[in-house]
């Protein structure tokens, strides 16, 4: 068994590799002002940014569904990595070699599961690479060169070529130091008959697939041989780090000039994402053997933003089974932000094919005149209808409403009822019937969570979509409104982000002051991590320590929530800092009055005037103080 990663390691790791260049990785940042970054949260659907990174901090935030924590933390949500295989991934881009616990560091015994497997397959990559420029190869180096791609073209995509034989890989993975279960695992190997793991793909042109972070994860292979009775593309079977509906082939390449343009252009192949950065769009990616769906969308909207300009460009084949794909693909249109388009080539050729025939130009010209994915989808249902009869033409409209009444856009939905309209033959006098028909499919829709129309076949209710349900939390409600809890907030915000303004004298504060339970937690996990004067001398060393002192995950998100929001006041200095000392004290003298004043009440009716000079003297103590408070400010704390 692995042993622990040393504390000293693990800060290292912390320090050496900024937040906010491992985030950007994933989704795209702009400026939220105070420092920080926000961008579209990787780990819930939003429309508009509630994700905060802190780069000075070296801390992330999500306001909508409260994930939060480190560079650490976010490594291992969003690449669903252990501790230990998330901090050795980031070592090793920082150059750092990690040390262990139990037994010094040995990296074919402790690294992780997902580690070990991503090197498996880098390796098989380079072994690939390897041997395309051998003699078997020739058929792959033919296949390429006969669509226009040279050696450069398939170094730069890390083409490669698998042996025909039976363990050529398999036999090379293990003198490499894998081990047969991890090459079963990764799916590069299988179980022969015998029992004994031979090579998964043989005789092959091989295409590296990369996460959006830019580790290899699986392989699209293609058939070259008549002989080869297997599939036209096989690729990597279901494993622990490749699932073919979250990846996008091509997104490593993309994601920066997706991010910088606001445009993605989804093709169908391997060889069409080739030939549409070879052309200059350098924004084209590819699903991998299966259809565009909800999870790739999630992949784009990150880098889009959801903002009103984005385009998503879709570059099917027109012909049957690229107009089926057009239609799933539009299924799924509304939840997308963005402007969504199909762009079909003349006579139906592909990316690839067009770029042989008419060259690189006409390729980036492919996605600049494009048909708005709805028309294109309308246009679709309406030609399977006789529109010379009235029956065929109610008919078309009882199929294309509910496809027009799920445009969120009110006016959009208008436009597009009227234009279905045109499609359908209807006069201007008749184009107020669709509309009127839409808007009613529309209405029933919202009011019936997406039921048909009576008379259509029922499907059970489906929630309706919208921001995230926030995790249970068993302590009680915070009242923002209540000036109390905002300005304890305010406080406990200033502990964390600018220690120097409220130290030393908040560490003089007690746990009961804070009248908020959650926020009475984080006070204790300050108190527990050194107070709040350990974060003047190393500020992201205290923020890490605070947050290990949190007792559970609950405390530890708001310590991160606190860390990353930002402070209500635009400039933060001593003064405003001041103010937020001197009003927590303040109310916290109030209520130790009023409780002493009910006290004395009781005592005195009880006849005890011992105990009642006693709370009295108390009582007036505690008066000269707030009146000092009211009068000196944070000189009188």
């Amino acid at each position: 068994m692995a042993g622990r990663i040393k504390d000293e390691d693990v800060k290292a790791v912390r320090d050496a590799v900024p937040i906010d260049s491992v985030v950007a990785e994933y989704l795209q940042l702009k400026n939220a002002g105070g420092g920080n970054l926000k961008g579209l949260c990787p780990f819930h659907d939003e429309k508009s940014p509630s994700f905060q990174v802190s780069p000075a901090k070296g801390l992330f935030h999500c306001f909508g569904c409260q994930e939060g924590g480190d560079t650490i933390t976010f490594v291992m949500k969003v690449d669903h990595l252990s501790f230990s295989e998330a901090v050795e991934r980031l070592a090793g881009q920082a150059g750092i070699t990690l040390r262990y616990e139990e037994g010094g560091y040995n990296p074919t015994q402790q690294r992780g599961e997902r580690i070990r497997l991503i090197d498996a397959h880098r390796a098989a990559a380079k072994y690939y690479e390897e041997q395309l420029a051998g003699p078997e190869a020739e058929i792959g180096r033919k296949f390429l060169a006969e669509r226009g791609f040279d050696q450069s073209a398939a170094a730069h995509f890390g083409v490669g070529y698998s042996p025909a034989g039976w363990d050529h890989l398999t036999r090379y993975l293990r003198g490499q130091g894998f081990t047969d279960r991890e090459l079963i695992t990764s799916g590069l190997s299988q179980e022969s008959r015998g029992g004994r793991p031979i090579d998964r793909f043989r005789g092959r042109l091989m295409w590296p697939i990369k996460d959006i972070g830019g580790d290899i994860v699986g392989f699209g292979a293609r058939r070259l041989r008549e002989d080869d009775n297997g599939p036209k593309y096989l690729n990597t079977p279901e494993t622990p780090v490749y699932r073919k509906s979250q990846v996008l082939y091509g997104i490593d390449l993309a994601k920066k000039d997706i991010a910088r343009a606001s445009r993605a252009v989804v093709v169908e192949g391997y060889t069409d994402v080739m030939a549409c950065h070879l052309s200059g769009v350098t924004t084209a990616v590819a699903t991998c053997g299966t259809a565009f769906g909800t999870e790739h969308i999630k992949i784009l909207r990150r880098l889009l933003m959801d903002n009103g300009s984005a385009r998503v460009i879709f570059t099917f084949d027109g012909d049957a089974a690229g107009q089926k794909a057009a239609l799933r693909a539009f299924e799924d249109d509304q939840k997308f932000a963005a402007e969504t388009y199909i762009a079909i080539a003349p006579d139906n050729m592909d990316p690839c094919d067009l770029r042989l025939a008419k060259g690189e130009q006409a390729v980036a010209e492919l996605v600049e005149p494009r048909v708005p994915l709805f028309e294109f989808a309308l246009r679709q249902i309406v030609s399977r209808y006789d529109l010379e009869t009235p029956a065929g033409r109610a008919a078309a409209l009882d199929e294309a409403a509910p496809v027009v009444a799920s445009v969120k856009n009110v006016a959009l939905r208008h436009a597009v009822a009227v234009q279905l309209a045109g499609m359908l033959g209807y006069g201007p006098m008749d184009q107020q019937e669709v509309v009127r028909r839409v808007a009613t499919v529309a209405r029933w829709a919202r009011e019936h969570r997406g039921e048909p129309l009576p008379g259509g076949p029922r499907r059970p209710a489906t929630a309706t979509s919208g921001a995230p349900q926030r995790p249970g939390n068993s302590g009680p409600a915070l009242i923002l409104r209540n000036p109390a809890h905002m300005t304890e907030r305010e406080l406990l915000k200033l502990a964390l982000q600018r220690p120097e303004l409220v130290s030393p004298a908040f560490d003089a504060y007690e746990i009961d002051e804070f009248t908020a339970e959650p926020y009475a937690a984080v006070r204790q996990a300050i108190a527990d991590a050194g107070g709040a004067e350990e974060g003047v001398h190393d500020a992201m060393a205290y923020l890490t320590a605070v947050r290990e002192a949190a007792p559970d995950d609950r405390v530890r998100a708001m310590v991160t929530e606190l860390a990353v929001e930002p402070i209500r006041r635009r400039v933060v200095d001593e003064i405003y800092a001041s103010e937020q000392l001197v009003r927590v004290r303040v109310r916290a003298v109030q209520r130790r009055v009023t409780e002493l004043q009910g006290t004395f009440t009781r005592v005195s009716a009880q006849g005890d005037q011992a105990r009642a000079a006693e709370v009295q003297s108390e009582l007036w103590v505690l008066e000269q103080y707030g009146r000092a408070l009211q009068q000196q400010g944070a000189a009188a704390l």
